[in-house]
């Protein structure tokens, strides 16, 4: 079964934490600071691989998650990275943000991988936090948090040649006679509900083509009528469209006006599916009246500068044929590659910062959102006097604190900023980490003491 549309779910690995941690060797009495820092998260890292034709696997699992970063370790260690997530998708899958509906990037290359989600940073020990007039910091960092977004996968079957036409004119006959594709073929409209891969291989050495039938285009195809919107997409990627047509005529219609029909679906949906180069077969001419219309079809086409082949894909009449010339067409649009290439690492566009803002909620707590807010909260290190100076600090260079008060908050109101909860102090009151005190002032206090 063709899936060729998913939504999926990602989560980045979390940064580990940094450690407060201080130097305990024998014969070190005062050992400095020696707290490591967190690894790295996992990245999400999507991958276009050719062994892979469908996104059905992702209708039993669409959640994914790389692993967090493990936390610092003493003795300035600094603790192992999170593994990264790596997902397999189709060659030519698209990847769309869920939210914005933004292209992130076009897997058509295989190997081309996309990093989707990157892993958060790992957080400084308090190694890093020593100065002169702070020998013995007791500071740390919390690790960066994850980032999650929802993924909308688009697949875009790869083939260089696809077989285009109304319903019931033969697409399927003629993909099971020239590929070892077996279709299910019969004699009722709409019998092919996903598009049918196949592969054409003609006498000589690397004379071969991926061709790929399409499912029944019927006017009002652009818009969605028989599902065509979904079936249109596919066509984008191949490089030469067959146009197949009933010269028979058994379902009524005529054969050029068809043509003509289905090329206005093509230009209504755009995505430049009219500009494709087409090569017209007339089916169906192992019956009488079939030849006949195939001959006055070919006349008003061939005026138009089309190259029309009357075939027969039930007689395999004509088709041998029409692949040379599908072949030397395929051929022409096919670039030279002269030495191979890597494959591209591509960084998807980190979602948009999201600005500060304040709102009350049901239960009167102040909740904090914006992107610079979170990560301080996220990487605030509570668990000292100084840690919490800091953190206050930060906040108060953020905006964040004047918000608040402008907001409502008064003392003792619970504030929430991403996964934090704490109380609001008013800045006025809230007492600051102890400063380093002047020789003259230690001076006093030795004096206070000895009274």
């Amino acid at each position: 079964m063709l899936v060729d549309e998913v939504v999926i779910t990602v989560r980045s690995g979390r940064g580990g934490n940094g450690i407060v941690s201080f130097r305990r060797e024998k014969f070190v009495p005062k050992g400095g600071p020696a707290g490591g820092d967190g690894g790295k998260g996992g990245d999400v890292i999507l991958q276009a691989d050719t062994q892979l034709a469908t996104l059905i696997d992702f209708t039993y699992q669409s959640r994914y998650a790389a692993e967090n970063g493990l936390p610092g370790q003493s003795s300035q260690k600094t603790g192992r990275a999170g593994a990264d997530c790596l997902i397999k998708v189709p060659a030519g899958t698209r990847v769309y943000d869920d939210a914005t509906g933004e292209l992130l990037a076009d897997l058509s290359a295989p190997g081309t991988k996309l990093v989707v989600a990157r892993g958060g940073r790992g957080g400084r020990g308090n190694v890093h936090f020593a100065t002169p007039s702070r020998q013995a910091p007791e500071i740390a960092e919390g690790g960066e948090p994850e980032q999650e977004r929802r993924l909308r996968l688009e697949l875009r079957l790869l083939a260089d040649v696809g077989v285009i036409g109304f319903p019931n004119v033969g697409k399927s006959t003629l993909i099971s006679v020239v590929s070892a594709a077996r279709p299910k073929i019969a004699d009722y409209p709409f019998t092919t509900l996903a598009p049918n891969l196949g592969v054409v291989s003609l006498p000589g050495l690397g004379r071969s083509f991926v061709i790929a039938d399409m499912p029944g285009l019927i006017v009002g195809a652009h818009e969605g009528a028989g599902l065509g919107d979904r079936f249109l997409k596919h066509i984008s990627r191949t490089r030469l469209l067959i146009h197949m047509l009933d010269a028979a005529a058994l379902e009524g219609r005529d054969p050029v006006q068809d043509f003509h029909a289905i090329n206005r679906e093509l230009a209504l949906f755009g995505e430049g599916l009219s500009d494709l180069p087409q090569i017209i077969a007339l089916n169906k001419t192992d019956l009488p009246e079939g030849r006949e219309a195939a001959l006055v079809a070919t006349k008003t086409l061939a005026e138009q500068g089309y190259d029309c082949y009357p075939i027969s894909a039930a007689t395999r009449a004509g088709v041998d044929e029409l692949m040379e010339a599908v072949w030397a067409r395929v051929a022409e649009s096919v670039e030279p590659q002269e030495e191979a290439v890597q494959p591209e690492v591509i960084i998807a566009a980190v979602p948009a910062e999201q600005p500060l803002s304040i709102e009350q909620t049901e239960t009167g707590a102040f909740r904090v959102r914006g992107t610079d807010a979170e990560r301080a909260a996220a990487t605030a290190y509570v668990q000292s006097r100084e840690g919490l100076a800091r953190f206050r600090e930060r906040l108060k260079r953020l905006g964040v604190l004047t918000a608040l008060k402008e907001a409502g908050a008064a003392e003792g109101d619970t504030v929430v900023i991403g996964k934090r909860e704490f109380d609001y102090v008013d800045d006025e009151q809230e007492p600051v980490a102890p400063r380093r005190r002047t020789a003259r002032q230690r001076k006093h206090a030795r004096h206070d003491r000895q009274e």
